[in-house]
């Protein structure tokens, strides 16, 4: 059987062929838990289980791998939480909670694994570390940042392939003041500061948190290995997160590629807007279950 996938990496639809027919391995970019799941969420998780269900029929139901994360450190659940008047771990547990329960009341099969970033901060440390033994990433105001000017070419890719973005477009674009601590505009940050009431670790750069991107490809390749087949997600993630993803992973872990094929989703849209959490728009799927 032939499996043909639209590659957005080159833009193309492409045979799919993987690494290892024995060992097929997929990541896809689960939830950041700090409200109920809406169905532009579900519509995600719904694409990528009929992805995983294909793959095990055509490779065997124990030849492959799925791995969807769990975000469970971020700003959004700092400010819900303390909206909520709750502690943190009690948000993220009661809406990982219902998380569960929506997806499954839709059929959609468990991930293979469901890895924290909460658990992963010692993961997510050492890869900071590899970056900035590389040279590309820099500590500055007790941040750590990407220094996106340093990707270059590594191999076939260069940052901006996957979302089409060049950086001085970037530069140009940029309508709100940059950090002046940051050396380029589109630097990204690996690692913030927390404050006392926020969560925080202790790192080589002081107490602190992980940024966005960084806890996927900590996590994805301490399950799938440096180079997998699949990586999922949205098509709101192409850029930033994706194309983020794909340069701290080859910079941090002197690889020539991650994923071999990036696939990505649409997403529902409300009178012509994307469907969610911010602009008050969105269904959630609890919510459309009742009405069942």
């Amino acid at each position: 059987m032939t499996l043909l996938l639209h590659n957005s990496l080159s833009g193309q639809k492409e045979e799919f062929t993987p690494y290892d027919a024995k060992n097929v391995r997929m990541y896809v970019c689960g939830p950041t838990v700090y409200n109920r799941p809406h169905i532009g969420n579900a519509r995600a998780v719904v694409v990528y289980d009929v992805l995983f269900r294909l793959l095990r029929k055509i490779y065997g139901e124990n030849h492959v791998t799925y791995v969807r994360n769990i975000t469970d450190v971020d700003d959004k659940i700092n400010a819900q939480a303390k909206e909520n008047g709750e502690p943190i771990a009690q948000l993220t547990q009661r809406v990982t909670q219902w998380f569960h329960e929506d997806m499954a009341a839709l059929g959609n099969l468990k991930p293979s694994k469901e890895p924290k970033a909460t658990q992963h901060i010692k993961e997510i440390i050492e890869l900071i570390e590899h970056i900035i033994k590389n040279g590309h990433a820099y500590e500055a105001e007790k941040h750590v940042l990407f220094d996106v000017n340093s990707v270059g070419q590594i191999g076939d890719y260069y940052y901006g392939k996957l979302s089409g973005k060049k950086l001085e477009d970037l530069i140009a674009g940029a309508r709100v003041e940059v950090e002046k601590y940051k050396r380029n505009a589109g630097d990204f940050v690996l690692w913030k500061p927390s404050k006392e009431d926020e969560p925080g670790w202790d790192s080589p750069w002081g107490r602190g948190r992980p940024g966005w991107h960084i806890e996927c490809s900590a996590m994805s390749t301490k399950y799938l290995g440096n180079d997998f087949d699949i990586h999922g997600g949205g098509a709101d993630l192409k850029f930033p997160h994706h194309e983020n993803e794909i340069a701290q992973s080859c910079c941090g872990n002197s690889l020539s590629s991650f994923s071999n094929y990036w696939i990505h989703n649409g997403f529902l849209t409300v009178n012509g807007e994307k469907m969610s959490k911010s602009l008050g728009n969105f269904i959630t799927v609890h919510d459309l279950l009742e009405r069942v």
